[in-house]
């Protein structure tokens, strides 16, 4: 099945400004942003599109039983409706498919990576009430509900909404970094974390795939548009537009990180103005 391609830039110019307006609004909305990048992503979900998985999210809601009471009672009632009954869930296989990422597919397939399966929960439980956040542990996100720390209750949507014991938690963060478990990794994640850390695996199942550079593109352009970002983003689009044979473009952003840079780091600075020479070299 061929990947999801993005819209036309009359379109993405446009969902660009709605996505930089919600990001710098008081309160970002978790799953207008991700049905935004959705849209930056596949041409194909439109407005209508847009607003049916809102709805989703708000039926899906209105199944859950009202307030069921405890953390753990919440996570037992999202595991019940979500994973069980719906069948909400990930496999090792979807951590391949760029759907894996976008609210609107991961709605549809009941599919997708730990994140996106995680807003899933997060914009449910919300919905219904729940003392709910996201919970960005290395390598594995998931939801917490509860107050952090004492009497908090760990979920992994992408095993159906598991709840989580600590040794579990443990065993996620060992296997992601080696390292164990820190008292900090348990803390709730903000909204545009959340976002930033679903397009940065955007990027990186871009990266994979050097055919697809019009992903990694959108995916940076997005990141930069959040309202604070790595400056090492701007040479990421520098030479993701140089590998697409927009040489002159990628040379001129490659020109001005290095003045950036050279602030710093005379070396690395020189070391990238000998890449926009090279680009540039390239026009002839």
């Amino acid at each position: 099945m061929r990947s999801p391609y993005p819209p036309p830039p009359g379109r993405s110019a446009e969902l660009r400004q709605r996505f930089a307006e919600e990001a710098r609004s008081e309160r970002p909305g978790l799953s207008a942003l991700c049905l935004l990048v959705g849209a930056e992503g596949d041409g194909t979900l439109d407005e209508a599109g847009m607003d049916a998985a809102e709805v989703e999210l708000d039926r899906l809601a209105g199944e859950l039983p009202y307030r069921p009471g405890s953390p753990r009672a919440w996570a037992s009632a999202l595991r019940e409706l979500l994973g069980e009954r719906y069948g909400f869930h990930g496999r090792p296989e979807d951590y391949q498919r760029l759907e894996s990422s976008l609210l609107h597919e991961v709605l549809r397939r009941r599919r997708g990576l730990p994140i996106l399966l995680s807003v899933v929960w997060l914009e449910v439980a919300r919905r219904a009430g729940a003392p709910v956040y996201g919970v960005a542990l290395p390598g594995h996100f998931v939801v917490g509900f509860g107050e952090p720390g004492a009497g908090q209750v760990l979920a992994d949507p992408f095993d159906g909404g598991r709840v989580l014991t600590g040794a579990d938690a443990e065993l996620l963060v060992a296997g992601a970094t080696g390292a164990p478990l820190e008292a900090s990794m348990l803390t709730p994640a903000g909204t545009l974390d959340v976002v930033l850390r679903i397009l940065n695996n955007v990027r990186a199942w871009a990266a994979a795939r050097p055919e697809r550079s019009d992903v990694g593109l959108w995916a940076v352009d997005l990141s930069l548009l959040l309202p604070s970002h790595a400056a090492r983003l701007r040479y990421e689009r520098a030479r993701l537009l140089v590998q697409r044979g927009e040489f002159a473009a990628g040379a001129g952003e490659l020109e001005a990180y290095a003045d950036v840079v050279g602030a710093v780091d005379e070396g690395a600075a020189e070391q990238v103005r000998g890449e926009a020479l090279a680009a540039r070299a390239m026009l002839n």
